[in-house]
């Protein structure tokens, strides 16, 4: 199913899962934003709505605030030295599209994060009293030397085993058949949203080492075959996972 919307004064074709850059909208960052929508179609019929189709909705999410390419403006006048050079930097949103809802549906509620437990406020031990202690004898008693501590042989230093590698071993593409342990949050690289992260989990990405480990030749056929579009390189996730997988 896919459905046209309307914001900043342009008109966009999304379906499920699509990620689309548009004009800034006044939401934080993992929002929900509400689209109306102008036109719906299935693949059999479409609906055009006159002009929004009623009942229909398109929700997302704000993946990420940013400002997009950098755009010159030059001027200049004939027979003189007027010269003017300026440059703009367009606000921009990263909007994932989680879901198009029809005949009047609403977009099911966020779960909240269960609230912390505040940790219980601590006692202070009472300091047990200090035993007297006995008074000590007046005249000292000789002191008795050591007799010479007989040496005993070391023990040879057992030889350190090597340390195994803390990564696990990836095929030629820099690829995983399933997660090692815990997946990491790979939303926590600039441009990659819900629906990105499940496709790089379905080529085999889940670490963030994975991605810093990427050579030109696997980010390109990664890129390729997920559909990001040049991603990888303009985003520079290698740069960003080598800082994420060294914090974590």
């Amino acid at each position: 199913m896919f459905a046209v919307i309307k914001t900043g004064g342009k008109q966009y074709k999304v379906a499920e899962g699509d990620e689309i850059v548009v004009e800034k909208l006044s939401a934080d960052t993992g929002a929900d934003v509400t689209f109306d929508v102008l036109m719906l179609g299935d693949g059999k019929s479409v609906t055009v709505g006159a002009p929004l189709v009623s009942g229909a909705s398109v929700v997302g999410e704000i993946a990420a605030q940013r400002k997009g390419d950098k755009k010159l403006i030059m001027k200049k006048r004939q027979r003189n030295t007027y010269r003017r050079k300026k440059g703009h930097r367009q606000l921009e949103s990263v909007v994932t599209i989680t879901s198009i809802l029809t005949d009047g549906k609403k977009a099911p509620a966020k779960k909240a994060a269960a609230p912390k437990k505040e940790d219980a406020p601590k006692t202070e031990a009472k300091a047990a009293p200090a035993k007297e202690a006995p008074a000590a004898k007046k005249e000292a008693a000789p002191k008795k030397e050591a007799a010479p501590a007989a040496k005993k042989d070391a023990a040879p230093k057992k030889e350190a085993a090597p340390k195994a590698d803390a990564k696990p071993k990836t095929d030629e593409r820099g690829r995983l058949a399933k997660a090692e342990g815990k997946k990491d949050d790979l939303k926590l690289i600039s441009g990659v949203g819900p629906a990105m992260e499940k496709k790089l989990n379905a080529a085999g990405i889940f670490h963030f080492w994975q991605v810093a480990d990427l050579n030109k030749s696997q980010a390109a056929e990664l890129d390729d075959e997920a559909g990001l579009g040049g991603r990888i390189e303009r985003d520079e996730w290698v740069k960003q996972a080598k800082k994420l997988a060294k914090d974590a």
